[in-house]
């Protein structure tokens, strides 16, 4: 309880409604730019480079870099935070949260509905594939020639070669780029979520000694991300339209998020450190928290290191994304010193 006590008086010392108030509307503007500079740098880039070698390699090593990013986001600054919230000594000393691990548990919870969508959509993605190669032919190439009329006039080696590989070629680079887009659909959700959690939170807060760290974390935080994600939108082949707006979404989200804070603080007067702000903090967190291990983990760095045919190919690119994979996390890890 003594704790408590001391915890609440350095609370008290920094909190200036007004000062924080500047705070917010500094860290709106500066956020707003570097996400539009994070997620639009890869897909400007796509447009004029993407098909060449070295911007597909480039890509890769972006993507790796930030799924570090992400990993380390949810790791080491969103559950941390998380926990943080329903330990206080506030929300502690109530039941049921003194007598059981919420935060690891709706971080599961998190993590498995992420892989229930994963799971669903290319479930959907796979018969709908399907139907259209049986019923339409689109992604079923039937090949000139068939397999025993390859065997009975033993043509040469090459033009079977090209022959049997042409029938599935179609189906399954649709597949990719399905996979592709859900990747980035799934993850923008996951991102989005989180972001509008952080913003409410920096909203809500009238604490000074809280904020302005946060604002240079989130500023480096944002561009970091947006590459990650900006990279998976560059390779789906999204259309203009659908492009746009998952990189306005992800630009507006955390600003939006310290707006709506602001007005909820405005309007209710809402204290951030009563107990009931605090389990709705730590819940929110340990569950976007889920969603983001899960994307780093499963659709961005598995994917990509042990399922890309360039990745498996190129033991120089495999060793420097692996580098990067490393760079990213440590930038964000590092940034813990400070949010």
């Amino acid at each position: 309880m003594a704790a408590c006590v001391s915890d609440t008086a350095r609370t008290l010392a920094c909190r200036d409604g007004h000062a924080a108030a500047q705070l917010k509307l500094v860290s709106i503007a500066v956020i707003f730019i570097t996400s539009v500079v994070g997620i639009s740098s890869p897909v400007l880039l796509a447009r004029y480079f993407q098909g060449k070698p070295a911007y597909d390699r480039a890509t890769l090593v972006i993507k790796c870099f930030a799924a570090g990013v992400i990993l380390s986001t949810s790791l080491v600054h969103v559950l941390p935070d998380a926990f943080a919230a329903l330990s206080d000594c506030h929300v502690a000393s109530r039941h049921p949260w003194k007598d059981y691990p919420f935060s690891g548990l709706v971080t599961m919870i998190g993590a498995i509905a992420a892989l229930l969508v994963d799971l669903t959509a290319s479930a959907h993605m796979e018969s709908h594939g399907q139907g259209q190669g049986q019923g339409h032919g689109q992604y079923e190439v039937v090949p000139a020639v068939t397999q025993e009329e390859l065997e009975r006039k033993k043509l040469p080696i090459e033009l079977k070669v090209e022959a049997v590989s042409n029938s599935g070629g179609g189906h399954e680079e649709m597949m990719v780029r399905l996979k592709q887009r859900l990747v980035s659909q799934v993850l923008e959700i996951g991102i989005i979520f989180h972001s509008v959690i952080i913003g409410v939170t920096m909203g809500m807060s009238q604490n000074q000694c809280t904020i302005r760290p946060l604002v240079a974390a989130l500023a480096f935080h944002q561009i970091f991300e947006g590459m990650g994600l900006g990279g998976c939108i560059a390779q789906a082949g999204f259309t203009f339209g659908t492009t746009a707006y998952m990189c306005f979404m992800f630009a507006v989200t955390t600003p939006m998020g310290i707006v709506l804070g602001m007005i909820l603080f405005s309007v209710t007067g809402y204290d951030d450190s009563s107990p009931n702000a605090l389990i709705w903090e730590g819940l929110l967190g340990s569950f976007s928290s889920g969603i983001l291990i899960y994307m780093a983990l499963v659709d961005l760095i598995a994917l990509d290191f042990f399922h890309n045919k360039m990745m498996s190919s190129n033991s120089l690119l495999r060793k420097t994304s692996f580098i990067a994979l490393v760079l990213g996390s440590t930038s964000m890890s590092i940034l813990a010193l400070w949010a």
